[in-house]
């Protein structure tokens, strides 16, 4: 480590933070002497040095720094030459700009808990602008009346009957198709006179239904069919039945004229010929062709039309779905009703009725509170702006680690549908403007609202979907409490663990809903389908169930399914998963409380309550030490007394002058005595406001923190009328002992040099030793496994040496005592191996038997 190295972490470390000090404390921090401003709760005690190298002179921008001192005579004359090269207009403009999109992503507020605080405040102080015009708009294009319309609609043309008792809820087969429209459905269509048989209108062809709802055009009458053999009848019944007619699907769809040929009831026409769309029944989605016929706008021309369909067979076999769609209009309420009345046709025979009644608010500026919504909508558009703006700026601050944060996707999402609702909103008001062209030029024609009304609902839901989001954002600006983090830190630390278990859960979960199809679907509807089946068994968990239909169904199984299901997924799962999370939550809750306390919304509204009392005590003082200075007695009151009185208290020249000036008006420097009286008034009248003002802010912030606050106040009143501007003297004392710190943090750098040169060398030097330990070790142990070798090798040879002196001596005292016979005779020990020889096997201590016998 070397001091160049040390430098640059020093550089590194404390430039942030000198940036981030300066714009806490602003350029007030000199200017005002008797700053407040609390410091935020992560400050710390720092010696903060020149980031130069040590070797450099730390001398040598003294005279710099000694120019730049903050008297305020030479701090105005550097704002007015920067002023004055900038336009003070452009210069207002731009940091306004700069801090308008501001956030606590484009701003550094790591390290400092107050900016940070104060930032997601303005943040959710102007989100909740946002949200409250989203909510006017949205609300805006709803009226509580569309439920009643529906209501009414719903009831007239659904449960009104015929004389036989034939309504459209309870249409069960052609037939009864036939009676609901030739008798309730012209009943509740045309309406062109009183109770009294008195004409509604001059036009008599016009229907109000209801008196107050117009029938906008003429309704369309459509049908769908399949092709004849689009099935296979088996072999056994094809003597028996003649035709097979397949359930519905587009590629199975009849598209060949039929009947009297003469219509458009009785040749196909496709979808992009009607400008129709696609409707999803109860049992498949149908497309928006067919064959059509539109009603008249009498009663009695539209009787005659349906009574030719019915003569001719309109509807037979292959039809599969019948539309009447029709559009009624209500000026009072300025909505439209948009009706679709539905009779599938199963291939299983009968007839199973459906409808769709889409009540929307299609012309949107008509009163007072229209032209409201336009405002909420051109402030809406300005707030989309300024957020894609934000959006940009952060993006290009943190690039794609941006999109890390679930809140900045929500925050993505909310514009984009914004955006969506934008451009969607501009296309209706055309397209609405457009097809009431259209119809107002030819009244006898279909009104085809239903492309208009299906994606205003859609709109709808969009704007639904959109606010729904954006209340949930809320919890961005007000997660920096710890209190408001505990359900985003418990379903984020919990999240694994549910995961795990949800597939669990989820595995039981639909081995259920199988058997329930399978068991029950023929038979009970809430399992007719799959997916019946799996919402079914949601709503047994909540206690919604329908158990005799289950028990019918199968009176052995079917409570088998019910108590087992209900134990294993409510008793059992459904607790675990609650359990899982009630941990969960008491760790965090244990966390939290024992967390440090960070700086809050509270303590940054005490700051400014002790901000706003301080200067109001300050501007009291003053007034007092006016009055004080008037109470000589004199008739007259010469400029220098008067401010000889107020210098001695603390105050400066130009306050003093322009006090005085304002009541002294002849200009001859002396204040008579109506100008006195008149001064005195004008103070007593402050000083009265001020208290009442005090006394208010005091009320509304608690009367037990007041008095504290107060004799704070009156401290540091006290301590600032003491202490004055720094003098020269005193900052140039201070900057010796700033120099004289670096000197002895550069003098403890090198020592720290040092130190760790003289560590790494301890480290090499230990390295080599242990290396050369080693090495020694080795040598040692091969050194004894060879001596070792060698010991042993001696402890052999030497026994065996003995054994054959000892036998050589023998040997040469037998040749002398035998003689010749030794000579000429065979010794049996001729043949014994040499001693040391390998094999050959010589006990120690044992001597080789001799032939010689005394």
């Amino acid at each position: 480590m070397s001091c160049s190295r040390l430098n640059n972490r020093a550089e590194s470390h404390f430039q942030a933070q000198e940036e981030h000090e300066l714009e806490a404390v602003g350029k007030k921090a000199w200017d005002n002497p008797v700053y407040n401003g609390s410091p935020s709760s992560s400050l710390k005690i720092r010696a903060i040095y020149n980031p130069k190298s040590i070797l450099e002179n730390p001398y040598e921008n003294i005279d710099k720094v000694g120019n730049s001192l903050p008297y305020p005579e030479e701090r105005k004359k550097s704002e007015e030459v920067k002023k004055s090269s900038i336009p003070r207009c452009c210069f207002y403009v731009f940091r306004g700009i700069r801090g308008l999109w501001g956030t606590t992503l484009t701003e550094n507020t790591a390290e400092n808990r107050e900016l940070y605080v104060k930032t997601t405040l303005r943040e959710l102080l102007v989100y909740i602008v946002f949200l409250v015009d989203i909510c006017l708009l949205t609300y805006g294009m709803t009226s509580s009346n569309a439920y009643y319309y529906t209501k009414v609609m719903s009831e007239l043309f659904l449960q009104t009957s015929s004389s036989s008792g034939v309504s459209f809820q309870s249409i069960s087969s052609m037939t009864d198709f036939w009676v609901y429209g030739q008798g309730p459905l012209l009943d509740s269509l045309y309406w062109t006179k009183w109770y009294n048989n008195e004409s509604l209108t001059n036009h008599h062809t016009q229907s109000y239904i209801y008196y107050e709802n117009l029938l906008l055009g003429v309704p369309r009458l459509r049908q769908l069919k399949v092709k004849n053999n689009s099935c296979v009848v088996h072999d056994d019944f094809k003597e028996e039945i003649s035709g097979c007619y397949d359930v519905y699907s587009e590629d199975k769809e009849e598209r060949v004229s039929f009947g009297l040929l003469n219509g458009t009831a009785w040749r196909y026409h496709t979808e992009e010929e009607l400008g129709g769309s696609s409707h999803w029944g109860r049992i498949t989605s149908y497309s928006g062709g067919g064959y059509y016929i539109d009603l008249k706008l009498t009663r009695e021309e539209t009787a005659e039309a349906l009574q030719l369909l019915k003569e001719n067979l309109w509807l037979d076999r292959g039809t599969r779905v019948a539309f009447i769609d029709f559009s009624v209009y209500n000026a009072n309420i300025n909505l439209f009703c948009v009706l679709r009345l539905v009779v599938e046709f199963p291939a299983t025979g009968g007839a199973i009725p459906s409808w769709q009644i889409r009540t929307v608010k299609l012309i949107r500026y008509v009163s007072t509170w229209d032209f409201f919504i336009v405002a909420c909508e051109i402030v809406f558009c300005i707030f989309i702006f300024y957020y894609v703006v934000e959006e940009i700026l952060e993006l290009r601050i943190h690039k794609l680690q941006y999109f890390t944060s679930i809140w900045n996707i929500l925050d993505v999402v909310v514009i984009l549908l914004s955006i969506v609702a934008i451009g969607f909103h501009i296309f209706r008001t055309i397209e609405v403007n457009r097809l009431m062209g259209e119809l107002l030029k030819h009244p006898d024609i279909y009104a085809d609202f239903e492309f208009l009304a299906f994606w205003q609902t859609q709109y709808n839901n969009m704007n639904a979907v959109n606010l729904f989001f954006a209340w949930i954002k809320i919890f961005k600006y007000i997660s920096f409490n710890k209190t408001m983090t505990q359900l985003s830190s418990t379903l984020a630390r919990c999240a694994k663990d549910i995961l795990g278990f949800a597939i669990m859960f989820f595995i039981v979960f639909f081995a259920y809903a199988q058997l329930g199809y399978l068991l029950f679907g023929t038979q009970v509807e809430n399992f007719s389908t799959f997916v019946k089946c799996i919402f079914t068994q949601f709503r047994i968990i909540l206690g919604d169930f329908d158990y005799n239909a289950i028990d019918n169904a199968n009176r052995v199984l079917g409570p088998v399914y019910f108590v087992t299901y209900v134990f294993f997924v409510f008793f059992v799962l459904l607790n675990m998963f609650l359990a899982i999370i009630n941990d969960t939550y008491s760790e965090v809750k244990e966390e939290l409380s024992n967390q440090k306390n960070e700086l809050q919304i509270s303590d940054i509204l005490k700051q400014g309550y002790n901000k706003t009392l301080m200067r109001l005590k300050l501007k009291k003082e003053r007034i007092s030490d006016v009055q004080k200075a008037l109470q000589n007695g004199t008739k007259e009151l010469e400029f220098e007394d008067f401010k000889n009185s107020l210098k001695e208290l603390g105050h400066a020249d130009h306050e003093i002058t322009a006090a005085f000036s304002r009541f002294d008006k002849d200009g001859n420097q002396i204040l008579d005595e109506e100008e006195q009286k008149r001064m005195r008034r004008d103070l007593e009248e402050k000083r009265v406001a001020l208290n009442t003002e005090i006394e208010n802010l005091g009320k509304s912030y608690g009367g037990n923190n007041l008095d504290e606050n107060l004799t704070a106040a009156e401290a540091k009143n006290n301590h600032t009328n003491k202490s004055n501007w720094v003098s020269e003297e005193e900052f140039q004392i201070l900057l010796r002992r700033v120099l004289q710190l670096e000197q002895s943090i550069g003098s403890i750098a090198s020592k720290i040099d040092s130190v760790v040169t003289k560590l790494e060398a301890l480290e090499r030097n230990k390295l080599k030793r242990k290396d050369l330990v080693g090495k020694l070790l080795d040598n040692i142990s091969k050194e004894e496994e060879s001596s070792q070798e060698e010991l042993l090798h001696r402890n052999l040879d030497q026994p065996v040496q003995e054994d054959q002196e000892d036998w050589e001596t023998g040997h040469m005292l037998g040749n002398n005592l035998n003689g010749s016979s030794s000579r000429s005779g065979n010794s049996i020990y001729t043949n014994l191996p040499r001693s040391g020889l390998p094999g050959s096997q010589v006990p120690k201590n044992t001597r080789p038997q001799s032939n010689v016998h005394f």
